[in-house]
């Protein structure tokens, strides 16, 4: 797939500019960015699930997904908690300053092979920016889909990302958007489901009827996601999530996130529940 680097050197990063910053939490932002060569801007392309290399300068770079779909071009996105030095360099960023970009890297979610299927997503705090982009791509394509059901949780009301969003998520047809926080994380005006995630998502009544589950969230939600899925009688093949195992480089070079012989970086960072099964155990 073509990205902006070209013949250059890999790890030569292009410059972007924020053009705007919102503010999803009190330490989440989403990031919305140009490139500022217009050449680079032409050519560039990406596919839901992949992801990229952001750096500040002096501070270093971290890795982050694509949040925004292909459907939704001339700008990519990222949506970040800024809890160290680079992710906190970068979440500081104002619109109009500029940061290093290179990608995109990693493989992609199999958008095309779920046309007439229902699609369920379920995202745990910031793994929802994971399922941003194929989201977006689904809802930009409604009438090739089945029924579409978006199950947003977050450990407290004030935790949950794309609130504005979801609004728009709920108003389309054939879509069911449920927003859930963990017992305790309640608000006394809140109108949304309490329980974890998996717990919620068994209350849904989702049949395991062949619609796919698009999953992403902390590993111990993943876990018990997939003993939830088992036990409505969804496979492994239904099942999709996306791993970001301490990535760094973005090329399997570094080594740093190799699972046995797979590394996240080159070999995913999407992989079916099946192939999950099949990582070593102690991943």
């Amino acid at each position: 797939m073509p990205g902006a680097n070209g013949g250059r050197n890999a790890f030569q990063p292009h410059l972007v500019r924020v053009v705007t910053a919102r503010d999803e939490t009190p330490d989440v932002r989403t990031l919305r960015l140009t490139f500022l060569e217009p050449a680079v801007a032409e050519r560039f392309r990406w596919e839901p699930g992949q992801f990229g290399e952001f750096s500040v300068f002096g501070a270093g770079e971290a890795v982050f997904t694509l949040a925004n779909a292909p459907t939704r071009p001339g700008y990519i996105e990222c949506t970040l908690r800024g809890i160290g030095k680079v992710t906190g360099a970068i979440h500081a960023l104002s619109v109009g300053q500029v940061l290093g970009f290179r990608g995109p890297y990693g493989n992609r979610f199999p958008v095309e092979a779920w046309r007439g299927r229902g699609v369920a997503f379920v995202g745990g705090g910031i793994g929802m920016a994971a399922l941003r982009a194929p989201l977006q791509f689904v809802l930009d394509n409604r009438a090739e889909f089945g029924e579409v059901v978006v199950l947003n949780g977050a450990r407290s009301v004030a935790d949950l990302v794309y609130k504005d969003e979801m609004k728009e998520w709920q108003a389309t047809d054939g879509v069911r958007v449920v927003r859930a926080v963990d017992p305790g994380g309640e608000t006394p005006d809140w109108d949304g489901e309490v329980g974890l995630i998996p717990q919620v998502f068994e209350r849904l009544g989702l049949e395991a009827d062949g619609r796919v589950v698009v999953v992403c969230g902390p590993p111990v939600m993943l876990h018990y996601m997939f003993l939830s899925l088992a036990k409505l009688g969804y496979t492994p093949e239904q099942v999709v999530t996306t791993l970001e195992n301490k990535m760094k480089c973005g090329l399997g070079l570094c080594g740093r996130c190799n699972i046995g012989r797979v590394f996240v970086c080159r070999d995913g960072p999407v992989f079916t529940w099946a192939q999950v099964q099949a990582l070593p155990k102690d991943f």
